[in-house]
């Protein structure tokens, strides 16, 4: 599997709540912030929710 590395960038201010939850069970929350993941069919759809709040590279 791939390693994917997630880094916030815009706020989640004026989002959805699940948006808002999505971003907290990424483990962001603030501008700037970046995460290490396994790529997997969950965290793929997760990425789909926060497309435009996030920024992804393969590692």
């Amino acid at each position: 599997m791939a390693r994917l590395t997630i880094t916030q960038t815009r706020s989640n201010i004026h989002n959805n709540p699940s948006q808002k939850g999505t971003l907290e069970a990424l483990g962001l929350g603030k501008i700037g912030r970046k995460v290490e993941r396994e790529d997997s069919p969950q965290l793929q759809g997760q990425l789909k929710v926060v497309t435009h709040l996030v920024e992804v590279e393969e590692v």
